[in-house]
Formats: C-alpha cells, sequence, structure tokens
C-alpha cells in the first residue's frame, strides 16, 4: 500500500481544551496515587470532555509497552517490576473519584508469565471490595493466545471484556508488530462462548482500510460473539507514527454504525472521536435500557 502525505484535520476534530486547573486536580490526585491513566499515555482526544466530568481510565502494569504499534503514543520499552500494591491504590482513587463506572487496560506484557492476567484479576477483586455495585470493563491486551491467562481473568468476573482489534486483517502485520488478527477474534470469541462473559471491541479507521475489510471485520466479530464495538477516527500521534490516509466526515461514521448493526452486531458506537472506553458507561445503560 502507498501511504499518503500529510492530511490536514478536519474541523470536527477539534476539540477545545478546558481550564488547566481541570487537568491539574485530576492529575493530582493520579499522581499521588502512584497510577497512569491511557488518556493521558495514548493522548486520548476525550482526555478534556473525561477529566471535566471526573472519570478516567486506569493504565495498569506501568505505562511501558513491551510492544511497538506504529499508531500508539504509549511509550515502548523494557517494562519495570510489577507493582504489588498497584490494585490497592487503583481501588482507593477510584473511590476519591466516586467513579460510577471503572475501565481497566493495560500496556501490553509479553515479560509476564501471564501478561498480566492476575494482576488485572487482583485489580478488579480490589475495586469490589471497595463497592461491589460498581461496573468494572477491563480493556485487555491479548496476552499472547493464552487460554490460562483468560481462565484467571474470567474467574474474576469483570461485567464486560474488551479486546481491540484496532484494525483490519489486512493491516495487522504493517500496523500492530506483534499482534496477530486471528488471535484477537479467538480471544473474544473464548471470553464469549466459553466462559459467557459480554464482550466488546473497538476499530479505528483512516490508516487506509477498504469498505470491504471493515465489513469482513463485522462478520468476524458477529461470528466469535461479540457484543458491542466502538469506531473512531484514527489520528496520528507524531511524525514517526503510520500516517493518516482519510478522515471519515461523521455522516460516514454513521453509515459505518449502521452496517455494523445491520452485520448482527448490537450494540456500536460510532464517531470522530469515539475511543474504546468512551462513554463506556453510556454503552452499559443502553443495554440495560434495551435500546
Amino acid at each position: 500500500m502507498t501511504l499518503r502525505p500529510h492530511v490536514p484535520k478536519p474541523p470536527w476534530l477539534k476539540v477545545r481544551l478546558p481550564r488547566e486547573e481541570t487537568f491539574r486536580d485530576m492529575r493530582g490526585l493520579l499522581r499521588t496515587g502512584g497510577l497512569s491513566t491511557v488518556c493521558e499515555e495514548a493522548l486520548c482526544p476525550n482526555r478534556a470532555e473525561c477529566f471535566q466530568s471526573g472519570t478516567a481510565t486506569f493504565l495498569l502494569l506501568g505505562n511501558i509497552c513491551s510492544r511497538n504499534c506504529r499508531y500508539c503514543n504509549v511509550k515502548h520499552g523494557t517494562p519495570r517490576p510489577l507493582d504489588d500494591g498497584e490494585p490497592k491504590r487503583v481501588a482507593a482513587v477510584a473511590e476519591k473519584l466516586r467513579l460510577r463506572y471503572v475501565v481497566l487496560t493495560s500496556v501490553t506484557r509479553d515479560d509476564l508469565e501471564d501478561g498480566g492476567a492476575s494482576h488485572f484479576a487482583r485489580c478488579i477483586a480490589a475495586l469490589r471490595r471497595s463497592d461491589s455495585s460498581r461496573p468494572v470493563e477491563v480493556l485487555v491486551p491479548d496476552f499472547r493466545g493464552s487460554r490460562q491467562a483468560l481462565e484467571v481473568l474470567a474467574r474474576a468476573e469483570p461485567d464486560v471484556v474488551n479486546h481491540n482489534l484496532e484494525v483490519v486483517k489486512s493491516l495487522f502485520t504493517a500496523v500492530r508488530p506483534g499482534g496477530d488478527y486471528g488471535r484477537s477474534i479467538g480471544l473474544l470469541e473464548a471470553m464469549k462462548k466459553q466462559y459467557g462473559q459480554v464482550t466488546k471491541s473497538g476499530i479505528m479507521v483512516g490508516l487506509g482500510e477498504r469498505e470491504e475489510e471493515i465489513v469482513e471485520l463485522f462478520d468476524d466479530l458477529v461470528a466469535a460473539g461479540c457484543d458491542r464495538l466502538t469506531i473512531g477516527q484514527y489520528q496520528q500521534p507524531s511524525r514517526e507514527h503510520w500516517p493518516v490516509q482519510k478522515y471519515y466526515h461523521p455522516d460516514e461514521f454513521e453509515g459505518l454504525r449502521a452496517r455494523a448493526l445491520e452485520r448482527g452486531l448490537r450494540y456500536v458506537n460510532a464517531g470522530p472521536l469515539v475511543r474504546s472506553s468512551y462513554r463506556a458507561a453510556m454503552m452499559a445503560d443502553m443495554k440495560e435500557r434495551g435500546t
């Protein structure tokens, strides 16, 4: 595929930042707890809205990833040792923030025997001890396809298991070195069909995918029993990352949402600024209301 040069960002992707004190107060509390958020590490375009509303997605297992995906702004290299005190601190900060819906994600930790699954389980348990009524969603890496890791995660009984495909099958090798499309589909299928979990995935568009490839991805998710899907616009974090090939118009996102529902997905959130954890509680509410 021939990559396009720089594509100007359209006006619907420009986000007005809040006052600096909004960031400062949130950052202060997280830093006091020795925690990171994917909101800042990945330069999420919605971090202003989320911080203003007092919400955040906790980034577990440090902030250094063992892989180097070409779309991602999280640092890569040799991760630090596991922090056994993190589960307790996550629960304490979630309580201070009075979160009604917690999302836990992590960097990929191929250096750990179970990929960090047991650490996710400990964080879920700590949150449940703090407030058993608060839903917990996990956004997990692929654990290198380990079924033992999936069993550990399933026993912790998160309310939602999210694993992002991120890109269509043809782009995996170039954009997600170390990942495998079939492995990721297999994870979602196992969590749904073997363990009965509510499952969710997310993709980005604008990296050079074709429409028929997106539809094929929808079909693969439906075959795996995936319940929920988010679709958002890829935005290049720096000149060193994979270049944007296209900016989709908001109307095109609505078309993708309609197509995904038509193919059999049950709950779909699509839009230029949508990310996998964006308004996750709202998607859960949609399920509860049956909408």
